[in-house]
């Protein structure tokens, strides 16, 4: 197993290891106890799971007090690119992301604390799971609008919900903070 920390204080990488065989393939894909010790958490009470054609783009979503999450992500099938803003009100990286591919070959994790906005781009047909230390409450959800933000990415050929396009301006969202 390698694990990968970042810039960012608190998100991290797991590429987890993947025993193959003539037959396929076997991972370990989570126990508590050793994620207790790489993440110092594992109350994790939710899972999800999401479907996405290529070149979808899901996000940029999070749960406030007193139903903020994290988050562990991986994708059982295809590729993503995930992406994770911190918008920790103190934390010296605010504003800062990180963009990460997780793909099905690689088997990677990531794991997104609270306190981060939170969304992915479908690079191709994609199974997308999630792991949550909150469970999901709809009145805590703050969408922000990912066109609002420079990501890096062009973003013309992206399919975006009209719930996402209709998210909060970034800037709006963090003088609300």
């Amino acid at each position: 197993m390698v694990i990968n920390h970042f810039h960012i204080e608190g998100l991290v990488e797991i590429v987890p290891n993947v025993f193959k065989d003539d037959r396929g393939y076997f991972i370990e894909t989570y126990s508590s106890a050793l994620y207790e010790k790489i993440l110092g958490e594992s109350a994790f009470v939710q899972d999800n799971q999401s479907y996405s054609l290529p070149n979808v783009f899901r996000g940029l979503h999070l749960q406030k007090s007193p139903y903020a999450q994290g988050k562990l992500v991986r994708v059982i099938k295809g590729k993503v690119l995930d992406i994770a803003v911190d918008v920790r009100p103190e934390s010296k990286t605010f504003g800062e992301y990180v963009k990460i591919e997780l793909s099905e070959e690689k088997q990677n994790q990531f794991y997104i604390p609270i306190g981060f906005l939170h969304g992915f781009i479908a690079l191709e047909e994609s199974i997308f799971t999630y792991k949550c230390t909150n469970y999901y409450n709809k009145e805590s959800e703050v969408s922000v609008n990912p066109l609002s933000l420079d990501l890096g990415l062009d973003m013309r050929d992206f399919l975006i919900s009209d719930k996402d396009k209709g998210g909060l301006d970034f800037d709006k969202f963090i003088k609300g903070l």
